[in-house]
């Protein structure tokens, strides 16, 4: 009888969850411009093809930045967190999809009594009596689901949940573009110290010249000074330079998770090449950004929350029952006599809130407005980026042309000055003043280059790397 009730109600939830209260979530509109502006003219000099999948770093060809990204899954600490943060999202999820279904507790007990039989029958005074009572029951408990407030919640949470992987995705994205950040200006430091070390080397060479000529008499002692100055400038210069590599070193350490103490990078040059980078239609950048699949999931979340709220005006109605046996005797508990069932509903609506459910629903709406107002600044933010890094990356290539052609001027002039130093038609402030400008102008070169290097890692990641919607996030390693 007791399981014949149970299947009616089942049925009769069946029918009655066949909706949910609160609208239903579509995409909103968002800001979309059918190209991007700064990516005309743009040409890279060598153009090569783009990195697939989600390797994007190889594009640089370099085996030990291919390594030390490969360590950022396994062993970024940050990235370890926000992996925690999504399984924490998952299992609410679960754990909110459970409230569909009925909740049943088991219960077992058994007790010895003894009394004075006069309060049990006339004429027994005095004698005491003995007498057991043990019982099993199990009782189930079902929140119908009626107006869809659970599966508005189980909405809002694998939303939250889905969101939760995106912003781990998007933390591996930025710990990838990071490490790559800093790897290029660690090898763009040690190009720089190689500059230097060729400078000193070369202001050594003048500076023999210079005491040369000063012991033949052809030259003035000041000669000699400005030669020892300009020298000694530059070798201040290439000793600074340790404290900017140790920082990005210990930087990169940090990153794949190893103290500082523990690792380093060997000097060495980085490929001349900078990487095409293909951008790809405006509107595939909304499929293809972690932070701008976060806040449509955000969106999502706080839409299904409107649903919650409205259901706070409707009833909630609860099923509970209980199936069980009770006896004095452990050998006759499971018997058919000794059976007792019991089977209920309870209905609940609030009547007087003085406007409480009313708040909480415009609460839930204006914080799915802010959720959709953060989605649209997200995507503007998203096409700013690409923009930003399309823009540098033409500028800085016309500009290191020109850079390069006056380094190569410089040094000439550098060479004749020299030269004519030697034949005395020159004085040694104009050799200094063109080695001054040769060395200015080699490091200025540099730098576009880094720039460059960076602007392109910037551009990887403002189109979003290797990560598309359809990417599944793989579970870090415990």
């Amino acid at each position: 009888m007791m399981i014949r009730h149970i299947r009616i109600s089942f049925a009769l939830t069946l029918g009655l969850t066949g909706c949910a209260v609160g609208p239903n979530y579509h995409r909103p509109a968002a800001p979309a411009p059918e190209r991007f502006k700064e990516a005309e003219g743009w040409k890279p000099a060598e153009p090569r093809q783009a990195a697939s999948a989600s390797s994007w770093w190889s594009v640089y060809e370099d085996p030990l930045l291919d390594s030390l990204e490969q360590q950022i899954d396994v062993s970024n600490q940050t990235l370890k967190q926000s992996e925690a943060a999504w399984r924490e999202a998952v299992a609410a999820a679960q754990a909110a999809g459970a409230q569909l279904f009925p909740t049943v507790a088991l219960d077992a007990g058994g007790t010895r009594s003894q009394t004075n039989g006069q309060s049990l029958v006339s004429g027994l005074a005095g004698r005491a009596i003995s007498y057991n009572n043990f019982s099993l029951s199990a009782a189930p408990t079902w929140d119908l689901d009626i107006w869809g407030k659970i599966r508005r919640t189980i909405e809002s949470d694998v939303a939250t949940a889905k969101a939760s992987e995106d912003e781990l995705a998007g933390a591996r994205l930025s710990a990838q573009a990071t490490l790559a950040t800093d790897y290029v200006e660690l090898r763009l430091e040690d190009e720089q110290k190689q500059l230097l070390e060729d400078t000193v080397a070369a202001y050594k060479r003048a500076m023999q010249i210079t005491e040369n000529q000063y012991n033949a008499g052809i030259v003035a002692r000041t000669d000699v000074i400005t030669a020892e100055a300009q020298l000694g400038g530059a070798q201040s210069q290439l000793i600074g330079l340790g404290v900017q590599r140790a920082q990005l070193e210990h930087a990169i350490a940090v990153l794949i998770g190893r103290t500082p103490a523990d690792f380093s990078i060997a000097p060495a040059k980085l490929g001349a090449t900078i990487p095409v980078v293909p951008t790809g239609l405006p509107s595939s950048l909304l499929e293809r950004r972690p932070d701008i699949a976060t806040a449509e999931r955000q969106m999502v979340a706080a839409n299904a929350q409107i649903g919650v709220a409205i259901s706070a005006y409707f009833p909630s109605l609860t099923l509970s029952g209980s199936y069980g046996f009770q006896s004095a005797a452990t050998s006759t508990l499971l018997r058919a006599p000794s059976a007792a069932w019991s089977f209920g509903g309870q209905a609940a609506e609030t009547l007087i809130d003085f406007g409480a459910r009313k708040a909480q629903v415009k609460q839930a709406r204006a914080a799915y407005d802010a959720a959709v107002a953060n989605y649209r600044q997200t995507v503007l933010t998203a096409f700013q980026q690409v923009e930003d890094e399309l823009a540098a990356l033409r500028i800085l290539e016309a500009q290191y042309k020109v850079a390069d052609q006056t380094v190569q001027s410089a040094n000439k002039a550098v060479e004749l000055f020299l030269n004519q130093y030697k034949a005395g038609t020159v004085a040694y402030t104009s050799v200094v003043t063109a080695q001054t400008t040769a060395l200015t102008d080699a490091q200025n070169l540099l730098t576009i280059r880094q720039s460059r290097l960076v602007a392109s890692i910037s551009l990887i990641q403002a189109v979003g790397g290797g990560w598309t919607t359809s990417t599944p996030t793989p579970a870090l390693p415990r």
